[in-house]
């Protein structure tokens, strides 16, 4: 039910999110150089890598790393993405991954493939069970804010409690948080 309930879903989404999406795609050729979208290299289900589309939002020199690592991460985000962060506009290409099957809306957020630590607690955990998501129960309860260990506590809880009206429940607050641009340091 819910890999239909993610491909109905995703496919209304792209329908009617098509003409922004052109449109946010025509702001970051304009704005910056580089690539409409930006192609990360993120840990999914089963712990296999894959690649994870987003509107670029950063100059295309930034080093690859976690961006509450970064020291300076104001200097390598392009004017376009700092609105696309904010609005998290610049997650809209994972619909794709969405409908290809990599990602779903609701899961742990998918681990960029460097982030060692993140990785090895997961996988201890058995969180990797899981197909990531584009939101998560970590997400709305903290989102940038959260250490690593607490997000991972976060998606153990959200393995362990998964229904369809959990994930209802996370979409919801999702929405919520992105109206309101809660728990997004950058």
């Amino acid at each position: 039910m819910k890999r239909l309930f993610d491909l109905i879903l995703a496919t209304v989404l792209i329908i009617l999110l098509a003409m922004p999406m052109v449109l946010i795609a025509i702001c970051v050729r304009l704005t910056s150089k580089g690539p409409i979208l930006y192609w990360s290299d993120r840990i999914g289900q089963d712990i296999k890598l894959f690649r994870m589309p987003k509107f670029r939002s950063m100059l295309i020199d930034t080093p690859t790393i976690a961006s509450h690592l970064m020291i300076n991460i104001d200097k390598s985000i392009t004017t376009t993405g700092r609105l696309m962060r904010r609005s998290s506009l610049d997650e809209l290409p994972q619909l794709f991954s969405i409908l290809k099957g990599d990602m779903s809306f609701v899961g742990p957020r998918p681990a960029l493939f460097n982030q060692k630590d993140l990785i090895d607690l997961r996988r201890r955990k058995g969180v990797y069970k899981l197909l990531p998501g584009i939101t998560g129960w970590a997400q709305v309860n903290g989102r940038d804010k959260l250490s690593i260990v607490n997000k991972v506590d976060l998606d153990v809880e959200y393995l362990n409690k998964q229904s369809f009206s959990f994930d209802l429940r996370i979409l919801w607050k999702t929405l919520l948080a992105v109206m309101k641009r809660e728990n997004i340091s950058h």
